[in-house]
């Protein structure tokens, strides 16, 4: 029987202080391969570095399309492709964008729960918003073991709290713990292989650059009343994701708190440009109540008044709700890592 040998690893805001204690745990004879993605800018070249300098017993490499799975060696996700594990090796995909990250940490987690079931264990740590657990999930489903760092131990607790709130997964640890058991849970045995949904395998298909439009898209979810935040097509419901999943029709994925943190945006400058339009219209009015009164018309000149009294309370109004939409500062992570 084969034991847990593909270890997933995602993360974003804040994670890469805690993969560097658990790849520094690591030994040099682990019977298992690692993958990791942290949600990084496009051309950030620290985390190799990084990587390399805390898991000093063990090789790392940057992820390339055709490598082979080696045990005992990291294998990094690299920027602008989805890490995606097949039973023959890694593939990149350029598959449309995740909650806005690509690469992605669900594409990896689904592709490894896909390919190796009950082989897999996954980890999620630091991070924004709610990226990992739709992966989680799909690992749970196959049969793998789920692990999160615990939202006390984590500078950015989203990500793992979400993780907890959408699924009952395995443990739930700090960082210096996950690195401590991860050698002795990678030696423990893989239970049966479970079956692997045809839901599960179209949503790799799509992050590995595979065509999507509606008649596809149709399989695994239906038309909601909302607009992609990326392309402005229609938003559809996954079917059955945890936590509550949207795709559209070229394929970008979002989770719902994704699509409402980019709708917080349109939303701001939309109550930015209304308060711009009402207080030109109070100053136009105005104008007009001082010209009225300018030729004697003094009626009029009150009513102008009277309605640039009014656009101006409207404009007070919406000042005051853009000021209390304005967002609190977010944890920043080390090394650069941020959500994208």
């Amino acid at each position: 029987m084969r034991n847990r040998d593909i270890v997933v690893i995602g993360g974003s805001s804040g994670a890469t202080v805690p993969l560097r204690t658990i790849l520094g745990a690591l030994p040099a004879d682990l019977p298992a391969a690692l993958f990791i993605v942290l949600h990084i800018p496009a051309r950030s070249l620290g985390l190799l570095a990084t990587v390399t300098a805390a898991a000093s017993r063990l090789p790392v490499r940057a992820a390339a399309d055709g490598m082979a799975i080696r045990p005992g060696t990291i294998t990094l996700g690299v920027p602008d492709h989805h890490l995606i594990l097949t039973e023959t090796g890694i593939r990149l995909g350029r598959g449309p964008r995740e909650n806005m990250a690509r690469p992605s940490i669900d594409p990896l987690f689904r592709s490894a729960a896909a390919a190796f079931g009950p082989r897999v264990i996954g980890i999620l740590l630091s991070g924004l918003l709610n990226d990992g657990a739709s992966g989680l999930e799909a690992i749970k489903s196959c049969g793998g073991l789920t692990l999160v760092q615990d939202p006390a131990d984590a500078l950015a607790d989203e990500m793992p709290r979400s993780a907890l709130e959408a699924l009952e997964v395995d443990l739930t640890l700090s960082a210096a713990r996950i690195g401590d058991v991860l050698s002795d849970l990678v030696r423990g045995p893989a239970g049966p292989r479970l079956p692997v949904s045809p839901e599960l395998r179209l949503e790799i298909d799509v992050a590995a650059g595979e065509r999507i439009d509606s008649d596809v898209l149709r399989r695994i979810a239906d038309p909601a009343a909302l607009t992609c935040p990326h392309c402005s097509g229609v938003l559809s419901q996954v079917r059955d994701a945890k936590p509550l999943r949207f795709r559209c029709q070229v394929g970008h994925a979002f989770s719902a708190e994704a699509v409402a943190k980019e709708q917080e945006g349109a939303v701001d400058e939309a109550m930015r440009v209304a308060l711009r339009i009402i207080e030109e219209r109070a100053e136009l009015v105005r104008r007009m109540a001082r010209d009225g009164l300018e030729a004697g018309r003094m009626t009029v000149a009150a009513i102008y008044e009277e309605r640039a009294a009014e656009y101006r309370r409207y404009a007070e109004t919406i000042r005051k709700a853009v000021l209390l939409k304005r967002p609190s500062p977010e944890p920043s992570g080390d090394e650069g890592a941020q959500e994208t």
